[in-house]
């Protein structure tokens, strides 16, 4: 149970890490302080094997639109993909991805939306750069040389996420029975400290916690999983980097209400210390996350 005890104890454990500082989001001109309210990533999927439905789009114009609703919604940024991370999704060739993302891309950073492109393809990384999105959303490791020096050239932020593969396609388990923020931190360590010896400085990171892996199909098991993992991310700010969390769905608990569950999750991110969230709901976590920083409890 989720406690006002358990989390004083938590934050009493690791007060060091809680009082870390950590570098402010840097996205195209725009700087927003770490600690100030939560950037809001409304995601858009161009995929149709993506199992939050609301947030497909079926279309070139469907997502345009979508991306436009986001935004007016209070999206700080517009998270876009073309491949599906769950295990059964069909593989989209690079080539494919970039025909649908581009034009989206284009048109939304056209209409002043800052655009971030989901992949793990230099290619499609390229083509969305070059296309105006100001954030790379690098769900990959194999190739990231090759990313990192995209992101370089191009001035772009890279979220750079918790990947243990080649890519987020390669299915892999995750240790239950260990505290997981060593590992964590030590993954990162490596893979920022590439990042900036290829040029780049606008960096956050992500704990993957979004991502489908081989050990966490029991819903509760993954639940308590990300729960633990959300509620300790003020632990990586020894890292000094922003982080952002994909907020999980949580189906079997809140079943027909679970499109409130990302509002609920927002809570735990943001006590947690996320400076990120990645989200299909805009505007209830929008409004969470309004209540959060306005209502005090001195």
């Amino acid at each position: 149970m989720i406690s006002l005890s358990a989390l004083a104890a938590l934050a009493e454990t690791y007060r060091s890490e809680l009082d870390s500082p950590v570098a402010p989001i840097q996205i195209a001109d725009r700087v927003f302080p770490a600690d100030g309210p939560p950037l809001l990533m409304g995601c858009i999927n161009l995929s149709r094997d993506s199992t939050y439905r609301e947030s497909v789009a079926t279309s070139t114009e469907s997502a345009i639109r979508k991306g436009r609703v986001l935004a007016a919604q209070g999206a700080d940024l517009v998270d876009l993909g073309a491949e599906s991370t769950t295990a059964k999704a069909a593989r989209i060739s690079a080539e494919q991805q970039a025909e649908s993302l581009v034009p989206v891309v284009r048109a939304l950073a056209q209409d002043g939306v800052l655009v971030s492109a989901e992949t793990y393809e230099p290619v499609v990384a390229e083509a969305c750069l070059e296309a105006g999105a100001s954030v790379l959303n690098f769900t990959g490791a194999a190739r990231q040389d090759e990313v990192f020096a995209l992101a370089a050239k191009y001035d772009a932020t890279v979220v750079l996420c918790y990947v243990r593969g080649d890519d987020v396609r390669d299915i892999s388990d995750v240790d239950l029975d260990v505290d997981p923020v060593p590992g964590l931190v030590a993954h990162f360590t490596a893979r920022v400290a590439a990042a900036r010896q290829a040029g780049v400085d606008k960096i956050v990171i992500d704990p993957g916690m979004g991502f489908y892996y081989g050990n966490l199909v029991d819903p509760q098991v993954r639940l308590r999983h990300q729960s633990r993992v959300i509620t300790h991310t003020f632990r990586l700010r020894t890292l000094g980097l922003p982080v952002c969390h994909a907020l999980p769905h949580a189906f079997d608990i809140f079943e027909d209400e679970f499109r409130t569950a990302e509002g609920f999750f927002a809570v735990l991110a943001m006590l947690g210390g996320t400076s990120m969230l990645r989200t299909h709901e805009v505007p209830q976590v929008r409004a969470v996350v309004r209540a959060m920083r306005s209502l005090t409890i001195s």
